[in-house]
């Protein structure tokens, strides 16, 4: 009768430790897969970069700087490792205020806001980023829920039995956590 109580203890933790590793290795693919959604947004803004500096080239000859750092940044955002998450997110950070240059030279050529190609491509560009924000929260709430189950009791045996490691959060840079200024000039622009 022990023998029989002390088999069915053992069957019951093996099941749990196979519950709970499993939930680990499932907590750490989502967090991987919310990594993958925002590499799918990258790469669909990248691919829309080069129409966009197409478009704005023909109406902004002056703005040829502006516009060699955004095709240096997406060269260098598609030739960054894909596993060095945090200098794909720098590059991107980079490129996002590169964008808001182009954003503004569409203030000083009205013909190019009106330019419909240019105002689908500017469409389709604020949706991608749009896009990646929702991905970087998506992926720091599943990099929050897999870091607490690996803190968390029983689970955090298994996890350092597995060799679990934390998932790094994704940070929102300085410069971006500053509020905009907004001026008008004595005419009210």
């Amino acid at each position: 009768m022990t023998l029989l109580i002390l088999v069915a203890v053992v069957v019951v933790l093996v099941i749990a430790y196979i519950s709970i590793y499993n939930g680990l290795i499932k907590s750490r693919m989502n967090t991987k897969e919310a990594w993958s959604q925002i590499d799918v947004q990258l790469k669909r803004r990248n691919d829309l970069i080069p129409n966009l500096i197409e478009t704005v080239k023909g109406y902004a000859k002056f703005e040829q700087g502006t516009l060699e750092k955004v095709i240096s940044l997406r060269n260098q955002l598609v030739s960054a490792p894909s596993d060095d998450q945090n200098a794909t997110m720098q590059i991107s950070d980079q490129l996002s205020s590169s964008l808001k240059s182009i954003f503004a030279v569409a203030e000083s050529y009205p013909d190019l806001k009106a330019n419909q190609q240019y105002a689908k491509l500017m469409e389709e560009l604020a949706n991608t980023e749009n896009k990646i924000a929702y991905s970087r929260q998506l992926f720091n709430t599943t990099t929050a829920t897999y870091n607490a189950k690996l803190q968390m009791f029983p689970t955090s045996i298994v996890a350092n039995l597995g060799h679990f490691q934390p998932a790094t959060f994704l940070e929102t840079p300085e410069e971006e956590k500053k509020t905009p200024v907004v001026s008008f000039d004595e005419n009210g622009l």
